[in-house]
């Protein structure tokens, strides 16, 4: 940086040096080799696999939840079919969520304990959960919102259960990823 200021080094020599910076070390996690070598020739995936991931549980499990909401205003019942694909699309992807996010906190966070990731492990068990009772029991009932029953409440509170889950994930995440100012 100095040599793309208009003076030279001799400017700084006018002022006492107060300290001495130092990059801080942090114990490094042991990696297996397999993964060193993964990591080595991909190194965006040491830092961005998660944050690239999770979006995919999100969207669909909004999307679940919203094609849902539109079939109940419309009665066009390819809205929940499109619900049901969503959900299944949600099912595989929140596992591929959830190994990022526990690759992330060991690789960066080196596993230590965070009340946010606390919050993320536990809020993305019930998450899943809830997607594989949801869409069982769809596949099950296919009928199960057709017509106004107990049952079908419940399962529109279940689906509808899936935004407040994914958006307190989601909120947790990025207090990690862009932590609060303090005032």
């Amino acid at each position: 940086d100095i040599e793309s200021a208009p003076h030279g080094p001799e400017v700084l020599e006018r002022y006492p040096q107060v300290a001495v910076l130092k990059k801080k070390s942090r114990p490094e996690r042991e990696v297996p080799k397999y993964l060193g070598r993964v990591l080595s020739r991909f190194p965006i995936l040491r830092r961005h696999p998660h944050p690239m991931t999770i979006h995919f549980p999100i969207v669909f499990m909004f999307s679940t939840t919203l094609f849902n909401i539109l079939y109940l205003l419309t009665g066009i019942r390819s809205f929940e079919v499109t619900a049901l694909h969503c959900l299944g699309a949600g099912i595989l992807l929140t596992p591929v969520a959830m190994a990022t996010g526990y690759l992330t906190w060991w690789l960066n966070y080196l596993a230590r304990p965070i009340p946010a990731v606390a919050i993320k492990k536990k809020t993305s068990v019930i998450l899943f959960g809830t997607e594989i009772i949801a869409f069982l029991w769809r596949v099950t009932v296919p009928d199960i919102l057709q017509t106004f029953s107990p049952a079908g409440l419940i399962y529109a509170l279940l689906i509808f259960s899936l935004l407040p889950l994914v958006s307190v994930i989601g909120w947790f995440g990025a207090q990690l990823t862009f932590p609060p100012e303090r005032d």
